[in-house]
């Protein structure tokens, strides 16, 4: 253990990044298996010496792919987990899933598995680090070690493309014993170069994936542990702190406890050294804080959380109705389903619980029509049953008061221990915080109650002072009560969630607290979790919170208690006293007793109330004494001021200012000018009153400005002043690296401080360690010459009779050089004869050449060769037979048809569905064309070809049956069909070559789609029509190809719809691109109506990205990328396509809006970085904007006001711009707090902008000036398009690969569909029965 405490206190010596040395020693040196190179490879199945505990279950085997995954099952094929989330159908451990690609020596992968004492050692300390209790006996036996080492993310490659230059380096660690497993994900400093990768198929459509890391625990026999995992990381911002952050302290070094079968625990829980911060270093900004933030785990209804944080379910809904929770993205997440509410052994959406929703508890049922003989054991041992009608109730005996589940003795001190969490913005500061103490100490004789909450980081702590209701919870749950009146313990009991809201006056500032009871632990402790989240108004120091006694009414139902009002407090610095207030609503979730009837009202009368902040001890302390009675029946929550209740007449910015009783001020914000009722924007950098800086600019901005500093420069300490940018030093020329030495490796700095080492030409190795590579075992010289290998070279020395520079010899004849024939020289150097082991010496002509017949000198074999000295297949005759005829070698090779040449070099059948496995050689007619007829000689398969000889798809035929009737295959003169020119579309983006994975379309001699379709070599077939579009039902597994009909079909008996229209029904529906189809869901109210989803238009060959709608003539638009063009169809039966805008001047169309009001569609281009407009008809097209535009994406526009709006999703600064639709008044909207904002749509009902961010995973809104911006829904997947409709958004998501709706409202989460072919969904656009919003 020496050597790894060693190892350890030098990582966290240097503190900042794991080093390189940090990983596990790995390598060929080590004996590591090596990973073949290529794009979707794994390992065969590794025998475990010993069985290791994963999950729960043994596992005797482990496999490594290529994607940053550890499996102890095959892996199936990439497509079926590569781009999807967790969880998986089969078991991972993935340190980085991801589309990765090691071919063309793009890394290495290395495996292996070890028992030796020093990788165990390493292995311990590391685990030790994070578990430093639970694991101080833990003694690991074995361990498999799996390391990525620069390895580059997936890339399709052009001609104009290079190869990347990122790339990665991580590992993976499993260590155990006979008992026990812990897993070690280990991400050394500069490791992750890349955080995500491109989908295939994607086209030119720029999006990026962000990799998974974490556990699943796969399909199981089991349905209660099926979709169950553990997300460490799925988004750039987590991703990118994996090298900084930890869960051990030490930074780069995650360790996680992966034996149990519930759940996968991660270090850090146990009072760990102390961790780096977790949350993502943010951009430099003057007043922010960043605080430990620590990862977390849970689970999901089968287990309470433990460790805090938001909690991610990953499961189906059983009953679309049910509302999802959602959160707030926090780093590590586990989840499970409940088996007796969701279905299990399929993939559901994961989504986070809001702060907000309250989780399920237990509920009385009378449908079940429980008893106590049955349920008695739900009662607490100080309460007796009572069966009613419909079910039973527990009871709290006489001196013990609670809710029957939980009682507590009356008049008893009781104490609650519990963890805060959350993340508040202070001012100008945000602040992070995990897992603080909470303790409470209740006197119950009295109604007293005290709170402590210890390590709040400033100014957070002092900024929480007037938030009492963080206590006032407690003086409500434990106050003295009065004859008749019932506190709230005893009606909750030791669950409840009380979700709390917050309103700072007058500022704005908004909280949100969720507090949740998870029951009574030893000694009738209350264990509680709260989070707490949002803004709230800076203190400064050296102040005092002042909170009056108050009166608060609560109301009761049978399943929660409500409250809400109004509370001022006075802040006092010295003599300076301000009095300010908030405005509070609560809700508390509680099971009680259906049969019980609580108070419809109650009074709480809080006496005394004490705020206090220690700054010695950090401990943020509250104190109240209340009571609580009934409440009169006149009785009512003080009368609120109009700056409380918003019935104020100030317009924003300007903020109300309570005054006596319902009297009010107007008072403009610092940055505004005005008398309250209008506030003008200052712009201090024209009127000179900013204090910017030399070498910098200054932006105006609503209410203050920003200082930037120019190119070169970078902000000085004060946040204000700009100084120059220090170039970093170049190592290689301080000498400041691990190079080999010079006359064996180089050093190439990088430009950033860093250095890469490459070996020398002539040596090989890692450039820090070079070894001379013998060039003379690849035999590079002539074969008449020596080779001589000498350090990082070799040369070549022609021998002795023979003349040249060694790498061409020439034979000397009596001085004179003369070049031998090859013939002449193979008979000076004969090669071996394939199948016979003895050499062949070739017999020459005069002329030096090959003469036709070749015998064996031997063996007695005869056979053909070509002017090569090749043998002629077919030609070889046995010993003792007349040899064959053979004419003049230069003749047998002219004038070769492809047929005749496919007779003489016989190749392998192209597989079909029943491939055959040896050689087939062509029948050729007399022309020497390929027959079309085509059968086996040994296995009788026949089959039918095409002029160029391939097989024809659905026309093979089993030996004996009747062979099939194939027609000429001779080339006619006339256009090429749909069929082939989607093929030849699809060809060409292949690069000439597609993968066996790759779809390309089969077509008829005729140019129609074969009836009979298959998918590269997965062995998936289906039938199509006419049109190429598949039969539902079709469909087939691999091993059995469905019996498909000619598609063409005599002519109906009345005219029908072109197949590529399929007219919408009535009413409201949303229609969405995927690839070459545009969909069709219809709504029923703001429900999805699946069962009705249909494809509305096939566009083969297209890749539609960006999709709207023209409400006044019925007809779509929509951008295609692969044709680079904008089209447009109506909605009547028989419809066609129409390309409104050509591929001229046009790269990579992707959004797309329609102004139905000006007769106008506008367009985005990511390949020209443009801004376009035209008229409908695609005449008057003119660029609006070309400049300060990297990825423009969205678009949209507010036909009533005149306004365009789009996102630009530039990874260096992503953002929201704006203008009218003639492209004046141009400027930024958003600018911060983006990543990949993808999708945008305006709302014409109520006039917001809102946009669906793949980079924060945040759903977004705010006014068209840029203020009132609000989050809806902070844990989306990977969204690309939105639109709004009615009280619901829905939107395009790459990772479910469907439409998801999400309640404007609430935020969550109501409903999805995932169409039956799986392939990523682009646009979404909503199609009304009326034009909204449409002037008069």
């Amino acid at each position: 253990m020496r050597a790894a405490a060693a190892l350890l206190a030098a990582v966290l010596a240097l503190g900042a990044a794991l080093p390189r040395p940090g990983l596990l020693p790995h390598g060929p040196a080590r004996g590591d298996a090596r990973l073949r190179p290529g794009d979707d490879e794994s390992s065969p199945g590794l025998l475990l010496r010993r069985a290791l505990r994963l999950y729960g279950r043994a596992a005797r085997r482990l496999y490594v792919g290529t994607n940053g995954v550890i499996s102890s099952q095959d892996f199936p094929r990439e497509t079926q987990y590569v781009d999807d989330d967790f969880p998986t159908d089969f078991p991972v451990i993935a340190p980085f899933l991801a589309d990765l690609d090691t071919s063309g020596d793009r890394g290495n992968i290395y495996y292996r598995q070890d028992d030796s004492r020093d990788v165990l050692e390493q292995a311990l300390g590391y685990i030790q680090a994070g578990f430093p209790r639970s694991a101080a006996t833990f003694v690991p036996t074995n361990a498999f070690i799996a390391t990525w080492e620069e390895v580059g993310a997936y890339q399709e490659l052009s001609q104009d493309t290079e190869p990347s230059t990122k790339l990665n380096t991580f590992q993976a660690v499993i260590a155990y014993n006979h008992e026990d497993t812990y897993s070690i994900f280990l991400y050394p400093e500069g490791g992750l170069q890349f955080l995500g990768t491109r989908p295939k198929e994607s086209y030119n459509v720029q999006l990026e994936l962000p990799a998974r890391v974490g556990f699943s625990w796969g399909d199981s026999d089991d349905p209660k542990r099926d979709g169950l995992f553990h997300s460490l990381a799925s988004s750039e911002r987590a991703l990118r702190g994996l090298e900084r952050e930890s869960n051990t302290g030490i930074p780069g070094v995650w360790v996680f406890h992966v034996g149990s079968t519930e759940h996968v625990e991660p270090g850090g829980g146990q009072g760990a050294a102390p961790a780096v911060p977790q949350s993502p270093p943010e951009p430099p900004n003057p007043g922010t804080a960043s605080y430990p933030h620590r990862a977390s785990s849970h689970t999901a209804m089968a287990q309470r959380p433990s460790h805090g944080g938001p909690v991610l379910l990953g499961f189906v809904p059983a009953r679309r109705d049910t509302q999802e929770p959602r959160g707030d993205g926090g780093t590590g997440q586990s989840f499970s389903a409940n088996p007796s509410s969701y279905s299990s052994g399929q993939h559901g959406v994961g989504v986070e619980e809001d702060v907000h929703f309250n989780p399920d508890v237990f509920t009385y049922s009378a449908a079940s029509r429980e008893t106590c003989a049955q349920h008695h054991g739900q009662c607490s041992p100080h309460a007796f049953c009572t069966d009613y009608a419909a079910g039973f109730c527990c009871h709290c005996r006489a001196s013990f008061y609670g809710n029957g589940r939980q009682c507590l003795p009356e008049g008893a001190v009781h104490r609650l221990n519990g963890k805060v969490s959350g993340s508040l913005r202070v001012g100008r500061a945000s602040v992070r915080f995990q897992d603080m103490d909470l303790h409470a100490y209740i006197v119950g004789s009295d109604g007293r109650a005290y709170t402590a909450i210890s390590g709040v980081p400033q100014p957070a702590a002092r900024a929480l002072l007037p938030l009492l209701p963080l206590g006032g919870l407690f003086a409500w749950l434990f106050a003295l009560e009065e004859p008749g009146s019932e506190n709230g313990f005893s009606i909750t009991g030791a669950e409840f969630t009380q979700n709390l809201e917050v309103v700072f006056y007058p500022g704005g500032e908004t909280v949100q607290v969720t507090q949740t009871a998870e029951g009574l632990g030893p000694d009738n402790y209350l264990s509680l979790r709260t989070h707490i989240q949002g803004e709230v108004p800076f203190l400064p120091e050296n102040v005092t919170v002042h909170i009056t006694p108050y009166e608060e009414l609560y109301s009761y139902s049978s399943s929660a208690v409500t409250s809400s009002g109004h509370r001022e407090y006075v802040v006092a610095a010295g003599t300076a006293n301000q009095t300010l207030s908030y405005r509070l609503r609560q809700n508390i979730t509680v099971a009680g007793c259906p049969h019980a009837r609580p108070p419809a009202r109650q009074r709480l009368s809080v006496a005394r109330a004490f705020a206090l902040f220690d700054s010695h001890e950090h401990v943020l302390r509250y104190a109240l004494a209340a009571r609580i009675g009934p409440a009169p029946d006149d009785a009512e929550n003080p009368g609120a001021s109009p700056c409380h209740d918003g019935s104020h007449a100030c317009e924003a910015p300007a903020r109300c200012q309570p005054g006596v009783g319902t009297e009010y001020t107007c008072e403009c914000p610092a940055g505004y000018r005005g008398d309250g009722r209008g506030c003008r924007d200052v712009d201090e950098c024209s009127e000179g009153l900013s204090q910017c800086g030399p070498f910098s600019v200054c932006l105006n901005e609503p209410g203050s400005y920003r200082c930037e500093c120019r190119g070169g420069y970078q902000p000085a300490g004060d946040g204000q002043a700009c100084v120059p940018l220090a170039p970093p030093s170049d190592p290689c020329e301080a000498g400041r690296h691990r190079c080999a030495p010079g006359d064996r490796a180089r050093c190439l700095s990088r430009g950033d401080g860093h250095a890469t080492c490459e070996c020398l030409p002539g040596y090989t190795g890692d450039g820090i360690h070079c070894s001379d590579v013998d060039e003379c075992a690849e035999s590079p010289c002539h074969p008449a010459a020596i080779c001589y290998n000498t350090p990082g070279s070799f040369s070549c020395r022609c021998r002795p009779g023979y003349a040249g520079d060694g790498f061409q010899c020439t034979y000397a004849a009596e001085g004179n050089p003369q070049r031998l024939t090859p013939c002449q020289h193979e008979r000076m150097y004969p090669r071996e004869v394939p199948p016979l082991g003895d050499g062949h010496v070739p017999q020459c002509d005069e002329q030096g050449r090959y003469r036709p017949l070749q015998c064996h000198s031997s063996s007695g074999h005869c056979w053909c060769v070509d002017a090569a000295g090749q043998e002629i297949a077919g030609t070889r005759t046995a010993p003792g037979t007349t040899p064959p005829r053979c004419g003049s070698p230069a003749e047998s090779i002219q004038q070769l048809t492809p047929c005749e040449h496919a007779r003489m070099y016989p190749r392998e059948v192209p597989p079909g569905p029943s491939p055959v496995g040896d050689g087939h050689v062509p029948q050729c007619d007399e022309q020497g064309r390929y027959r079309p007829l085509q059968c086996h000689s040994s296995s009788g398969h026949c089959w039918c070809v095409d002029a160029a000889g391939q097989e024809i798809a659905g026309t093979r035929t089993a030996p004996g049956t009747t062979p099939p009737r194939c027609g000429s295959p001779e080339p006619t003169e006339r256009p090429p069909s749909m069929c082939e020119r989607w093929r030849q579309s699809l060809l060409e983006h292949y690069g000439g070559s597609p993968r066996g994975d790759q779809y390309v379309p089969q077509c008829e001699p005729s140019g129609d789609f074969a009836p009979l379709q298959c998918h590269g070599d997965s062995g998936y077939c289906w039938c199509v029509e006419q049109s190429g579009r598949e039969i539902p039902g079709t469909r087939s597994e691999p091993g059995t190809t469905p019996p498909c009909l000619p598609s063409v079909a005599p002519p109906s008996v009345r005219p029908e719809p072109r197949p590529d229209v399929s007219p919408p029904a009535s009413g409201t529906f949303l229609l969405y691109a995927q690839g070459q189809q545009i969909g069709y869901l219809p709504l029923n109210g703001t429900r999805l109506h699946k069962e009705a989803a249909k494809t509305l238009l096939s566009l083969h060959g297209s890749i539609v990205v960006g999709i709207d709608y023209d409400c006044r003539d019925r007809m779509i638009y929509w951008t295609d990328v692969a044709g680079r063009s904008i089209s447009r169809a109506g909605l009547e039966p028989g419809s066609e396509p129409e390309t409104i805008i050509s591929s001229a001047g046009l790269i990579s169309p992707e959004g797309l809006a329609v102004d139905h009001l000006r007769r106008a569609v506008f367009w985005t281009d990511s390949g020209l970085d443009r801004i376009e407009r035209a008229r409908l008809d695609g005449s008057e097209r003119r660029v609006l904007f070309d400049s300060d535009l990297v990825n423009p994406r969205a678009i949209a526009v507010d036909p009533v006001r005149g306004n365009l709006y789009w996102t630009d999703w530039n990874r260096e600064a992503p953002k929201i711009e704006t203008s009218t639709v003639n492209g004046a008044n141009r400027r930024v909207l958003v600018h911060t707090d983006i990543g990949l904002p993808n999708g945008l749509t305006f709302d014409p009902f109520s006039k917001l902008l809102c946009w669906a961010d793949a980079g924060t995973k945040h759903l977004e809104c705010t006014f068209p000036d840029g203020t009132g911006r609000r989050v809806i829904q902070s844990n989306l997947n990977y969204p690309f398009s939105i639109v709004s409709y009615a009280n619901h958004f829905y939107h395009t998501d790459w990772r479910r690969d469907g439409v998801i709706a999400v309640n404007k409202e609430t935020g969550s989460f109501t409903d999805e569909y995932l169409p039956e072919q799986r392939s990523h969904l682009y646009g979404i656009t909503a199609v009304y029965p009326y034009c909204p919003g449409a002037r008069k």
